[in-house]
């Protein structure tokens, strides 16, 4: 049996986030900071600069005109959203060595952009929560799954057969096995890397967003784009996604099968363009 922190623990050495990243929490934690400074910080890194000015003109954002500067960016994104994405480019390229034997990566990667995106059209369907923030929380959603895969990859997929063969909730069989669940090891892991305590929480909410506290509207999101992904190569997505939702969340955002369905369609319709983005040689 492990805990969080132990999983955690073994893969810290492996990943970590840049300086660049550090240096913008700290601007955006400090309330005398500046636009300019936040656009000097991004711009000591030539690789963070040149993602964001790739991202900022894609379709993600549709922008009119050519944004060519790091301060037009923060000027047009505001802080916290550069922040958030300057967070969600570091973390891929933090996590991009890190290959478990046992997982297929590529899939994983374009799942959590989906996820990502099923969580960042959510919000904006739903008119709750950040949707850029949403977008990030939820490309992090899973990564705890690529923590366990790396630290204790012989337990994991022995807690993937017991959910398949028993027909149980993954979660349920990797608390049996492991003694955590995935949810838990990607807020351990999100609290580690010193990310904004709102990412641990809802993170670790996603199964019960009701534990969530002030971030349980965000947990509920990521239950919804949970769902969604989970039923993506279902004959009946959305009806079947319904049954999934954790029902609190499902009450607290008013969620019907058509809502579900305009939320699926518009993450299918992005994902492509990101997955691009974030991953031109995939």
């Amino acid at each position: 049996m492990s805990t969080p922190h132990e999983l955690v623990a073994c893969v810290e050495k492996l990943a970590s986030l840049p300086a660049v990243y550090h240096r913008i929490r700290d601007l955006l934690d400090d309330p005398e900071s500046s636009v300019h400074q936040l656009a000097e910080a991004v711009s000591s890194d030539p690789a963070i600069t040149a993602r964001v000015l790739q991202v900022v003109n894609s379709v993600l954002y549709g922008f009119p005109g050519k944004i060519e500067t790091v301060g037009r960016a923060v000027n047009l994104m505001g802080m916290q959203q550069v922040h958030d994405l300057v967070l969600s480019t570091a973390v891929v390229g933090a996590f991009a060595g890190i290959r478990p034997a046992n997982m297929h990566m590529t899939h994983f990667w374009k799942d959590c952009v989906f996820r990502g995106m099923a969580a960042r059209a959510a919000a904006r369907q739903l008119g709750m929560g950040d949707p850029e923030r949403m977008f990030v929380e939820g490309l992090l959603a899973d990564i705890g799954h690529l923590v366990m895969f790396q630290a204790a990859p012989e337990a994991t997929h022995a807690a993937h057969e017991k959910a398949r063969h028993a027909g149980m909730p993954l979660h349920e069989a990797e608390q049996a096995v492991i003694g955590c669940n995935h949810a838990e090891v990607g807020a351990a892991l999100a609290s580690a890397l010193h990310l904004p305590s709102g990412f641990a929480t809802a993170i670790g909410a996603q199964l019960m967003p009701a534990l969530g506290g002030p971030h349980a509207t965000e947990a509920s999101l990521l239950n919804v784009a949970n769902q969604i992904l989970a039923t993506e190569d279902l004959e009946n997505p959305d009806e079947a996604a319904l049954l999934l939702l954790d029902p609190m969340s499902a009450a607290r955002l008013e969620l019907d099968a058509g809502r579900l369905a305009a939320i699926r369609l518009q993450a299918r319709d992005e994902t492509p363009a990101v997955i691009a983005l974030f991953f031109p040689k995939g």
